[in-house]
């Protein structure tokens, strides 16, 4: 009896080919990236754009001081500041696209509102507006950017992330510059218009809509009352100590009320159930320091821009438009930075970028105090303080925005981030006060100026000293 012989491995038949599945590919985060950042750039270039439009203001409104003026900067930051911890939560609880879209029309229509302002109450009620819309968009915004990316690529995305807000906020001054001596400060307001225009019909059309990431949560009203009501009422003592001096009744009557009432704000977030601030997010020791650190760095960072129009108009009697020239080279070095910051970031953390950026910072200080004289002398007295800078905060800006996310959970990246902006926030907000005390009267000196620099060198010597507690050092992932 014989066998079949089986077949050989030649003649086996060949199994049927099963249908492949296709392969989801992610689609590009970078239009993402983009329809958000443009409106990221409004918010940050509008916070600082009127650094150079304060001279503008107090002629275009006589019956006020440099004290009453100060407040179209500094209603807009505390509101902004304020308000951008509970938009965190509203953009991960209601939907990032909606908050985001929501935030830039409103943003928008108080910019409309701003430059057709008649007096100056009407301006500060207009930022007050404009800050409500900017908080809004801008938590909402990092998320989408954070959503959009893969994980291996977020440190990246948020050094760029933070790059563009910290190149706004740096050129904000030389664009308002120009835009005031050409078209008047009123303009500084209408060139918000096109773009907010541009970045509403890209998000309607463009960006998909989210999910919400948590359960929707309810507005913490007694909460943020004290917390604005804190914040303003600090700056105001500030500000008034340059008219009324240190050891005024009235200022260190302000002061403890400010303090009284953030101390209220805080007992009442340990025990309300749905808080404005999760106190909680502060369990992180690297969070506290990034925060910590972010609040000195806000201080320095708008001692400096602001401070700088006060020596070139005051003292080199530079016009404005020189002015806004003579700050350029300093904001050019940001995104380059940043750039390879992101990169540094990736793979050694952000403590590095963060010690020596604010080395940088403090050596362009402590140069601004020392070597430029009364006679302007720009390339050899000025232009090597504005690289150093420059570069200082390149490195420093967006590492801060980083290392503030990089520890924190997925649904706590917009409250995350937003407590993070918000401090940096509080921080110009208090570096505006300042210097309104140290160089806004009338008759600015070289000595002034020079307490001015030594001080912001100071807070950059103590961010650095502070960022030793950050760590946010990838850690090797095991074979």
């Amino acid at each position: 009896m014989t066998h079949p012989t089986p077949p050989t491995l030649a003649q086996a038949p060949s199994p049927a080919p099963q249908p492949t599945a296709p392969i989801a590919l992610r689609p590009s985060p970078w239009p993402v990236f983009f329809t958000a950042s443009v409106a990221v750039f409004l918010v940050s270039i509008d916070s600082t754009v009127l650094f150079a439009a304060f001279s503008a203001l107090l002629a275009s409104f006589p019956a006020h001081g440099a004290a009453d003026a100060s407040w179209v900067l500094n209603a807009y930051t505390v509101v902004y500041a304020a308000l951008l911890v509970p938009a965190g939560s509203l953009a991960d609880s209601h939907g990032r696209r909606r908050m985001f879209i929501a935030g830039v029309s409103l943003f928008l229509l108080a910019s409309l509102a701003c430059g057709l302002a008649p007096s100056l109450h009407w301006l500060v009620a207009a930022r007050v507006v404009q800050a409500v819309g900017a908080a809004m968009l801008t938590p909402a915004s990092l998320s989408l950017v954070l959503a959009a990316f893969p994980s291996e690529k977020r440190a990246v995305a948020v050094s760029l992330w933070g790059a563009v807000g910290g190149l706004a906020a740096a050129i904000g001054p030389s664009l308002g510059a120009w835009l005031v001596d050409s078209l008047g400060w009123r303009w500084a307001f209408f060139i918000n218009l096109p773009p907010a225009l541009w970045s509403i019909w890209r998000a309607t059309t463009r960006l998909a809509d989210s999910p919400p990431s948590t359960a929707p949560s309810r507005l913490d009203l007694p909460g943020l009352g004290l917390l604005i009501g804190g914040v303003s009422t600090l700056t105001w003592a500030v500000v008034r100590s340059e008219s009324q001096c240190w050891h005024s009744p009235q200022v260190w009557t302000g002061l403890a009320a400010g303090l009284a009432l953030l101390w209220g704000f805080t007992r009442w977030a340990r025990h309300a159930p749905q808080p404005a601030l999760d106190l909680r997010l502060f369990d992180n020791p690297s969070y506290r320091a990034v925060n910590l650190a972010t609040l000195t760095f806000g201080v320095a960072f708008s001692m400096m821009f602001f401070g700088f129009f006060f020596f070139m108009t005051g003292l080199w009697h530079y016009s404005l438009p020189l002015a806004g020239l003579a700050i350029t080279p300093g904001p050019l070095m940001v995104v380059p930075v940043a750039m390879v910051s992101g990169r540094i970031a990736a793979k050694a953390g952000h403590r590095p970028l963060l010690v020596t950026g604010c080395g940088l910072l403090a050596l362009g200080g402590l140069w601004q105090a020392l070597v430029p004289g009364a006679e302007p002398q720009y390339l050899s007295h000025w232009l090597p303080s504005q690289l150093l800078t420059g570069i200082g905060v390149g490195m420093t800006l967006p590492s801060l925005s980083g290392a503030a996310v990089a520890s924190l959970p997925a649904h706590q990246f917009g409250a995350g981030s937003a407590v993070n902006q918000a401090v940096r926030q509080f921080g110009s907000v208090l570096g505006v006060a300042l210097t309104v005390v140290l160089v806004g009267h009338g008759s600015i000196t070289l000595s002034d100026f020079r307490h001015l620099s030594l001080t912001y060198a100071g807070l950059s010597v103590l961010t650095a000293l502070i960022c030793w507690g950050v760590k946010t050092r990838p850690r090797p992932v095991a074979a």
